[in-house]
């Protein structure tokens, strides 16, 4: 063993250390390997930062802005229609929220897919009065699944491709991974269907930010145009076409207010409806109605977001320079140069126009003004902002755009017109030119940890190929295996990474992993593909634990899962991917 193997080691085997004692952040881990790599000379000084150009983390940065425009887009909502009519099915309802969840992270980032539909099914469980830890654990798991199907399914896989260009010359293509993973997501899929039932009945989710308020009780006023769906239609028409709690309270016409209006009275151009709602179904309304909020033309004659100006959710605290005081007589917007478009208040019982109502304590508000200043305007009205809703009041809808610019960027990947990190990149630039998202919605979709991650470590990792480290491991190993199998040692390689996978981030397990199989691979004068498909499934594949991938971590809190509550509809599903897996990839690749 040289000085520089034994140097890499070290580093490599300190920040696995510092990974699994898990009190330092793993992008400040990565950050510090690399430092340790530069320094001791293992990584030359203009080789440090290489692993930020690679197009790997290009192409990850880009995936997740898709991802999060996909998301935005009504899209899924349209699709997620299907499920009320499984109403009654309670086997159906997993497998059918597992498949689109399936489909849908195949062609973007896994969890990010998993992000869209965790809120819709947690209110479909809750309309139909089931548990929702019986659907939310079967859905991480599918989520996780869907990464084995395609090469941007999730980030490992583009960083294993890197990896296989390194040692053949040649990248993997968008579906070279799906003739292994369509098998695997299959069995995985019938197994979820009928085995949540493994899950504790007794689990209960801690409340979203949304639920922590009766959302159903903001009060907002929108304007009927000429142009508006909504004319000749009545009250009672209206509301039984929205779903979700919505109510018309109140009417003015000609100067002439009506409360609690009758649902037989047909709405006409001119009119102002004061409106109960949820802001996300007022932006439905707003968006199919064709109807304009109030707020939004009393703003300076700006539209009512832009790159600057946007939305802002905010409770009433103690103290608060607005409690006593009603809009009109603050003049919030030529004061603090903010608008209110809607309020849930307090008092239930009053139904009085935005600019009349007197602010109370706890009363919930819908702010529009400068996004940079907004921290302060709320800062000085004695307000708390709550957690982003991804509010999108005003904003143009795009139902099918972010969905047809992820499969043209896909065509131009796998027709070759363009190489990967281009076509996506591109992709992202129509995002930002037809503003589907503001720029500074682009830049906060990224996953910076994750992006650090990938190019602090890719040189470190990159070193202990280049020192040999790799290839001297592989002999080891492959003095251990020493007439065992092609087929043992696979399995030996996809367990080994399944056991790495919970401790490590599955991005660091594939650049640790990956250089040692394919050294392995070779040194058995065997296909490295067959090795690396091992590697790829393995990392993908953290059945165990909450904490091994994001997407079994986003679900614990809402399904009040216990640490134990993952081996337990984990481990079936991991022998039987490791069952299937190995004799698979021999079969395609060997």
């Amino acid at each position: 063993m040289t000085h520089e193997q034994l140097l890499t080691f070290i580093i490599i085997a300190a920040t696995v250390g510092l990974f699994i004692w898990n009190r330092w952040r793993f992008d400040l881990v990565a950050l510090l390997s690399l430092f340790a790599a530069v320094v001791t000379g293992i990584v030359p000084v203009e080789k440090a930062f290489s692993g930020f150009a690679d197009p790997v983390v290009v192409t990850v940065a880009c995936i997740l802005v898709i991802s999060a425009a996909i998301s935005r887009s009504g899209f899924i909502d349209m699709v997620l229609k299907v499920l009320s009519r499984f109403e009654g099915r309670p086997d159906l309802q997993v497998f059918v929220l597992c498949f689109m969840i399936v489909c849908v992270g195949a062609f973007m980032n896994n969890i990010g897919a998993l992000a869209i539909f965790l809120p819709i099914a947690i209110s479909f469980a809750r309309k139909i009065g089931r548990n929702p830890s019986e659907l939310l654990m079967p859905m991480a798991f599918a989520s996780l699944l869907s990464g084995l199907l395609t090469l941007i399914g999730t980030p490992p896989n583009l960083v294993i491709s890197n990896i296989r260009k390194d040692f053949v010359g040649e990248p993997y293509q968008m579906f070279d991974f799906t003739p292994v993973g369509i098998g695997i997501c299959a069995i995985g899929l019938l197994y979820l269907t009928f085995a949540w039932r493994f899950l504790p009945s007794d689990r209960r989710g801690q409340p979203l930010p949304e639920d922590r308020f009766t959302i159903e009780d903001y009060v907002s006023e929108v304007s009927v145009d000429d142009t508006s769906l909504l004319v000749d239609k009545t009250i009672r028409e209206v509301e039984q076409s929205i779903e979700g709690d919505f109510a018309v309270i109140g009417l003015l016409r000609s100067g002439y207010r009506t409360l609690a209006p009758s649902g037989r009275l047909k709405i006409r151009a001119g009119d102002v409806l004061i409106i109960k709602s949820d802001p996300v179904i007022l932006k439905n309304v707003v968006d199919t109605g064709k109807v304009s909020l109030i707020g939004s033309k009393e703003f300076d004659e700006i539209s009512i977001v832009s790159d600057d100006i946007g939305i802002t959710e905010a409770v009433v605290m103690a103290g608060s320079e607005l409690i006593g005081f009603t809009p009109r007589e603050l003049q919030l917007r030529r004061r603090f140069s903010v608008n209110l478009l809607a309020i849930r208040h307090s008092d239930q019982r009053r139904q009085s126009r935005l600019h009349n109502v007197r602010f109370q304590e706890g009363d919930v508000i819908v702010l529009q003004g400068s996004l940079d200043s907004m921290p302060e305007t709320l800062a000085d009205l004695g307000c708390l902002p709550l957690a982003e809703r991804n509010l999108q009041l005003g904003r143009q809808k795009f139902t099918f755009m972010p969905p047809l610019i992820m499969a043209a960027s896909v065509f131009c990947a796998v027709t070759g017109l363009m190489p990967l990190a281009v076509a996506f990149l591109g992709g992202v630039i129509l995002i930002a030119l037809l503003k589907i998202m503001r720029l500074n919605e682009i830049y906060s979709s990224i996953d910076v940890p994750v992006v650090i991650l990938l190019g602090a470590l890719i040189p470190v990792t990159g070193a202990m190929q280049e020192t040999g480290g790799a290839e001297l491991i592989a002999h080891f190993l492959s003095g251990l295996t020493d007439g065992f199998s092609v087929y043992a040692v696979l399995t030996i390689i996809l367990i080994a990474t399944m056991a790495v996978t919970p401790f490590l981030n599955n991005a660091a397990t594939v650049l640790l992993m990956a250089p040692i199989a394919a050294n392995l691979a070779q040194n058995m004068d065997v296909d490295i593909d067959a090795f690396l498909m091992a590697v790829a499934i393995g990392a993908s594949c953290d059945f165990l634990t909450p904490v091994g991938h994001q997407s079994n971590t986003l679900v614990m809190g809402p399904g009040g899962y216990k640490f134990t509550d993952y081996w337990k509809l984990g481990l079936p599903l991991s022998v039987l991917v490791v069952l299937l897996g190995v004799p698979v990839i021999m079969w395609v690749w060997l």
